[in-house]
């Protein structure tokens, strides 16, 4: 049997099982070779061996025999240099239960990166798409660093923030670079939930040394979405002593969270500790020249794919600054208005952009607070929050307490009665007067209408 044959077969096998299950068990498979009936793969781990024997032997013996290949048992080594020693022989037949040969590891496995690899990389996640901004730049300068191996400076690195702020590109980055110039190391990248559940099928399979084995075998451990682990003693403790493990070998480990380490809820103080240890980075949330900058890239790329669409001025403009919240559904919107705009035979314009993307800009619009209003303009204006809310009526707070009603007004959905109990419990027509005034002014004066319109801007970025 081929790899190519092998290839088309693990498509099928992966519309079978399904993604997940493919990319744990399937996918670090590596056909060796097809000799006397006995199908020969490599694998990781016993582990893994005896896992895949005891629930897709079956399948994968059913799909090798319906290719036209005669096969009667499967076997698996843990290191390509092992002998194959098959213990047990099962036939063809599809009664017959399949056994699998595992060959115990060696005492220093050299895997490469792919067998390793717990979760699989995204092609498109590289340094060279990454857009870079002052909210995410010290992160990525941190996992350049760290993906230029080395000797390790900081240990662990932990990346953390919001949905689609870019730290699983940058995670995949760093795997991705680590591959291509140091393809010696032993690099494990995977998320949480997958460190869970294989520590819960080893305990369940009896082949804690196994896992044990893997996980402290490695050069450089990444694991994805920490946070998820939180609550889970067992999976916790386990992963304790793995951190501590690598650190004492001085391996370089990356951790990503959605939030800062210590904000974690029921992530015990010991790991809590040991993350904080080395370096923790803050992904903020996007300004608008990063969300135009990742936008304007977006655009090149789909430049080979739609050559003859046009897309005129304003619209990445409009984009950015209207989905402000999640790059993904930034990035989203865009692939839906070029599929849509080459389908329909349409230049991507204002119009067909409101069209399109109605449910996205009605889903992206921010809801503004009165409370995030009233200290957005008591930092303006350099005077206390009390200030904005007390009873004071020298000019010096009334005037900014006039432009925070006005903008209430304009940018929320309150009522005036409402606007005016969160203003110290002020009586709704005294709303109506300083909205009034501030309308005036904005005509009048043009330091109030600049002011006004740097606090709008402010509140809608």
């Amino acid at each position: 049997m081929t790899q190519e044959k092998w290839g088309l077969l693990r498509n099928k096998l992966l519309k079978a099982i399904g993604r997940n299950n493919f990319t744990t068990w399937i996918e670090p498979l590596e056909f060796q070779e097809l000799q006397d009936g006995v199908a020969v793969f490599s694998v990781p781990t016993n582990f893994m061996g005896n896992y895949v024997s005891q629930n897709f032997a079956d399948l994968i013996l059913y799909e090798l025999n319906t290719s036209g290949e005669t096969v009667q048992r499967l076997a698996f080594r843990v290191a390509a240099n092992s002998p194959v020693r098959p213990t047990q022989v099962t036939d063809s037949s599809p009664k017959a239960t399949p056994e699998v040969a595992v060959v115990p590891q060696m005492d220093n496995p050299q895997s490469p990166l792919d067998s390793l690899q717990a979760a699989p990389l995204d092609s498109r996640f590289t340094f060279d798409s990454f857009v870079v901004g002052k909210p995410n730049e010290l992160a990525h300068a941190a996992a350049r660093r760290v993906s230029e191996g080395g000797p390790v400076t900081f240990n662990p690195l932990v990346l953390y923030g919001g949905v689609g702020l870019g730290k699983t590109h940058l995670m995949h980055a760093i795997a991705w670079e680590l591959k291509t110039k140091h393809p010696e190391l032993n690099v494990l990248y995977l998320s949480a939930e997958q460190f869970m559940y294989r520590f819960v099928q080893a305990l369940r399979e009896r082949r804690m040394m196994d896992f044990k084995h893997l996980f402290r075998s490695v050069d450089v451990l990444m694991v994805d979405d920490v946070q998820f682990i939180a609550g889970k003693d067992s999976t916790q403790e386990e992963f304790f002593h793995t951190f501590n493990a690598l650190v004492d070998q001085n391996k370089q480990i990356i951790i990503s969270a959605d939030r800062a380490p210590g904000e974690i809820k029921d992530l015990e103080d010991r790991v809590k500790s040991r993350l904080q240890c080395g370096l923790v980075v803050d992904l903020h949330p996007t300004d608008y020249e990063l969300r135009l900058g990742i936008l304007q890239n977006k655009v090149q790329q789909y430049r080979s794919t739609y050559p003859d669409l046009t897309i005129t001025d304003g619209v990445l403009e409009f984009l950015a600054h209207r989905i402000s919240t999640n790059v993904r559904v930034l990035e989203g919107a865009l692939t839906r208005l070029f599929a849509f705009a080459s389908l329909v035979g349409r230049e991507i314009d204002m119009e067909l952009t409101q069209d399109c993307l109605a449910d996205v800009l009605r889903a992206s619009e921010r809801k503004i607070s009165v409370e995030e209003i009233q200290r957005k303009v008591s930092d303006y204006y350099n005077i206390r929050l009390s200030d904005i809310i007390g009873p004071k009526r020298l000019r010096s707070y009334a005037r900014p307490r006039q432009v925070a009603m006005y903008l209430c007004k304009q940018l929320t959905s309150r009522s005036l009665p409402e606007i005016g109990r969160r203003f110290g419990g002020r009586d709704h027509t005294t709303v109506m007067h300083g909205v009034r005034r501030i309308e005036e002014l904005k005509v009048t004066d043009g330091q109030i209408a600049e002011d006004v319109e740097m606090l709008r801007r402010s509140l809608e970025a």
